[in-house]
């Protein structure tokens, strides 16, 4: 694939920020186990208890020894006495006696001497005496102590992402706390003099932060802690404090702004000076302009810090392939990049030779495939297309113009039907 000489392959530099992060430690912590969702597990869990912890009935009916319902038929029912109710939740051990049934609930424990559980269905639902109309199976309805999980057992490994489903299995072992990874907490600083606060309006000269705002959303979309960082000016030395509070406080920082090779790029200025971070061109559009490096905290801890172009398409598209990959490597997952899916274009469009495109197209299904259109325009500065899009083309970097026809990747910016989605070509 060629490339401009001085500009890095984007699949180098997201391997060398991925080697960097792999290197570090997680941050490991034992939390309340309902607090565990969204973490990685950073130990296998072994169940200390049987689950269920007793027999139980998974019908509302009647338990019964089968020996004696045996030959029960529709015109020839078993009657037996009723000798009592079993709800759900009674906690004290039971025996059903030889020649008599006791009524039971949906997850009531089976009493001692039971062997099987009638449905309410097979029965005339008699409350102090029952006609049983079927014969039951063998252990009818009955779920047996371990049915789900064994006590010793390995349930869940070492890596596994505590979803919703994987948390109600944990809460069902009865552990109080767990070792999980925990997600790395983010801090997004954005630079620059033009800078305004959000709510404010943009005047002759000056641009509103959005960078801060829509970096933190994307953060916590992926189940980050994110906070944003007052935007500070193009002044070196307040740059820098700032940078050394929220290095301190945090696990990963990300920078906007400054990092070209204007005169006032106060980030590329600070941080080159001192060798913490390494800049260099990629050779992909938007996002040219980047830095990562590793910086020592207070404490001792290693944290990487993400130097993201001012634009903010460039600024998105770059934590999109390069920061969240890194990120979920730090929470202990897999450094997974956007899903892709291939369209078919419907209109072509030049593209930079020696440059990977990721240009924000519109995708449309249709009864011959999926198709895509540019979104509007691909200046690094319009929101209004990446607002719009549906997904990221991916256009090689030896292309120099892409003709009407033409199949590419797309990487999803929003969820498309599962049959469409091919691979993950970002990583």
């Amino acid at each position: 694939m060629p490339q401009t000489s001085d500009l890095m392959p984007v699949e180098e530099h997201l391997a060398q920020i991925l080697d960097a992060c792999a290197a570090l430690p997680p941050r490991v912590e034992t939390v309340d186990v309902v607090d565990a969702h969204g973490c990685v597990l950073a130990q296998a869990v072994t169940s200390a208890i049987d689950v269920p912890a007793f027999a139980s009935s998974a019908m509302d009916g009647y338990a019964v020894r089968r020996a004696e319902t045996e030959h029960a038929r529709p015109d020839e029912p078993v009657l037996l006495p009723v000798a009592g109710d079993i709800p759900a939740g009674r906690t004290d051990r039971l025996a059903l006696e030889p020649g008599t049934t006791l009524r039971i609930m949906t997850g009531a424990p089976v009493p001692d001497g039971a062997d099987a559980i009638v449905p309410v269905e097979d029965t005339d639902r008699g409350t102090s005496t029952v006609a049983v109309r079927v014969a039951p199976r063998p252990a009818a309805h009955v779920r047996p102590a371990g049915d789900d999980v064994r006590a010793g057992q390995v349930v869940l490994g070492r890596g596994t992402l505590v979803d919703a489903r994987v948390l109600a299995l944990l809460v069902s072992l009865g552990r109080p706390r767990v070792d999980v990874v925990r997600p790395p907490r983010v801090a997004v600083l954005s630079t620059g003099d033009e800078l305004v606060e959000p709510g404010a309006t943009a005047g002759h000269g000056t641009v509103v932060d959005s960078n801060g705002p829509m970096l933190v959303a994307a953060l916590r979309e992926h189940g980050f802690a994110a906070e944003r960082v007052r935007a500070v000016a193009d002044d070196e030395p307040g740059f820098r404090r700032r940078l050394d509070e929220v290095v301190a406080g945090h696990d990963a920082v990300i920078t906007t702004g400054g990092v070209s090779a204007g005169a006032y790029d106060t980030v590329k200025a600070v941080l080159s000076a001192s060798g913490e971070v390494t800049f260099r061109g990629v050779a992909m559009q938007p996002g040219k302009p980047q830095g990562f490096g590793v910086l020592g905290a207070p404490d001792g801890r290693r944290v990487p810090v993400f130097t993201l172009p001012g634009n903010p398409v460039s600024s998105m598209v770059s934590y999109l392939v390069f920061v969240a990959p890194a990120l979920r490597l730090l929470a202990g997952q897999e450094a997974a990049g956007l899903a892709g899916v291939v369209a078919v274009t419907d209109e072509g469009w030049r593209t930079p030779v020696g440059r990977t495109q990721l240009a924000r197209v519109v995708l449309d299904q249709r009864p011959d495939g999926l198709h895509a259109r540019l979104a509007g325009g691909q200046g690094s500065h319009m929101l209004g297309a990446l607002a719009h899009a549906d997904a990221l083309a991916v256009v090689p970097a030896e292309v120099g113009e892409v003709q009407a026809g033409t199949r590419l990747t797309c990487l999803l910016l929003r969820p498309r039907p599962a049959e469409e989605v091919t691979h993950d070509p970002a990583r």
